[in-house]
């Protein structure tokens, strides 16, 4: 197993700092911090058919529906190298048991989402149900940093959590753009991202014959193709009414590859120069400033903004998504009768469970579509910053379970 990217960790450092800083701001002087992200840079004109309102872009919103598209990027490569690529982590039939567990996850955070609800009323204007895309996301950076202290940097659980909570970002981010579109939703904007992706894919991503020039070679090994094209990826989806995070994800199987897969997040992979681990190369050190900007643009938290739907949203992460990962995981392994990758035992799932009950960067990216704002919003955003005392508790669980539970 190859040692991860150092970079992850430092994602981390940098999205929590961000968020640290917002959070003092925002408790000792809300308006000038709200009047900063909130600052208005400039309007985008834009034709009525591609955009049913003026588009005005904030800070906020040129780092959540903007930047936040190259991270997305960034965890979605791979997860798509760990599907495809020989020797990888999801090689055989154990696709399927983290599978399970990123969909019992997501309808276990929902369910207890919904039971909250009808247990205390969340807002006078909150309808039933409102805000359940909210817990579907997890937090990749953060649940790997963790992941590391309680599994040790290398071992095969590390890998299994990654996994997850990387399908359920992306999976939660797509169900909530269906569920609460941008404006209106418009999927026949996606044969924009498919026509560009087909086509890059054809005329410079195939891989070249045995009888190809040194000139074709080169040709495919180009990086401007792929960048037009995952621009007219982004314009695709975000005219689709879909989160523009998800905008540069179509592009991903155009590109040009590896032969094999070194693991997720493998630091060799630094020493790889096909065009997806190019672009990845290039990506690493600006993401940390992304998560720092998306920290303090979106996680600034109101310690007062304490409310019913706080405790929805810790009631989703700390019990409905580990109880549904849990079953999700055990559901797919009779279903398929497949088992758990080799080295990953009950005590480890246990643990990836407790761990994935950190929920930040995507369930805060999800907040302003999902949920009405105002004081819910706050609350909720309270509950997504609280639920990072799963860490802790993850911690003290890996020390009291023994390690060789079956």
């Amino acid at each position: 197993m190859y040692r991860v990217s150092p970079f992850v960790r430092l994602y981390a450092f940098a999205l929590l700092g961000g968020a640290a800083l917002a959070t003092v701001w925002v408790n000792l002087a809300p308006a000038s911090y709200y009047d900063t992200v909130e600052f208005r840079l400039f309007d985008l004109p834009l034709p009525a058919w591609l955009a049913p309102v003026p588009l005005s872009l904030t800070a906020h919103e040129v780092v959540a529906r903007g930047l936040m598209a190259f991270f997305m990027f960034f965890i979605t490569k791979e997860l798509w190298e760990a599907l495809i690529l020989e020797r990888s982590a999801l090689t055989g039939g154990s696709v399927a048991v983290p599978f399970g567990g990123v969909i019992g996850g997501m309808i276990g955070a929902v369910v207890a989402w919904l039971l909250s609800q009808s247990l205390f009323e969340t807002a006078v204007e909150a309808r039933f149900g409102t805000g359940w895309p909210v817990p579907l996301g997890c937090d990749v950076v953060l649940c790997y940093v963790v992941g590391r202290m309680v599994f040790g940097n290398g071992h095969v659980a590390l890998h299994v959590l990654l996994l997850i909570t990387i399908g359920a970002d992306i999976l939660g981010l797509l169900l909530s753009g269906l569920a609460n579109p941008h404006g209106l939703l418009r999927l026949s904007w996606l044969l924009l991202p498919v026509l560009a992706s087909v086509s890059v894919w054809f005329f410079y991503g195939r891989r070249p014959g045995p009888g190809a020039s040194e000139r074709r070679r080169r040709h495919g090994l180009a990086l401007w193709p792929y960048l037009v094209a995952g621009a007219f990826c982004f314009v695709g989806v975000a005219a689709a009414g879909l989160p523009p995070a998800l905008g540069l994800l179509p592009i991903i199987p155009a590109i040009p590859h590896a032969e094999r897969s070194f693991g997720l997040f493998a630091e060799a992979e630094e020493f790889l120069h096909d065009p997806l681990n190019r672009f990845v190369h290039y990506l690493a050190k600006p993401l940390a400033l992304v998560l720092l900007l998306f920290g303090f643009t979106k996680g600034g938290v109101d310690l007062a903004a304490i409310g019913p739907t706080t405790g929805a949203v810790l009631a989703a992460f700390w019990l409905g998504k580990p109880l549904g990962i849990i079953a999700g995981m055990a559901a797919a392994a009779a279903l398929t009768r497949t088992t758990l990758p080799p080295g990953v035992n009950l005590r480890d799932v246990v643990l990836i469970a407790a761990i994935a009950g950190i929920g930040f960067t995507v369930p805060i990216l999800t907040l302003d579509s999902a949920l009405p704002g105002g004081q819910m919003a706050e609350a909720a955003r309270l509950g997504a910053a609280l639920s990072l005392l799963a860490a802790p508790v993850s911690l003290c669980l890996a020390r009291l379970l023994p390690r060789r539970a079956a």
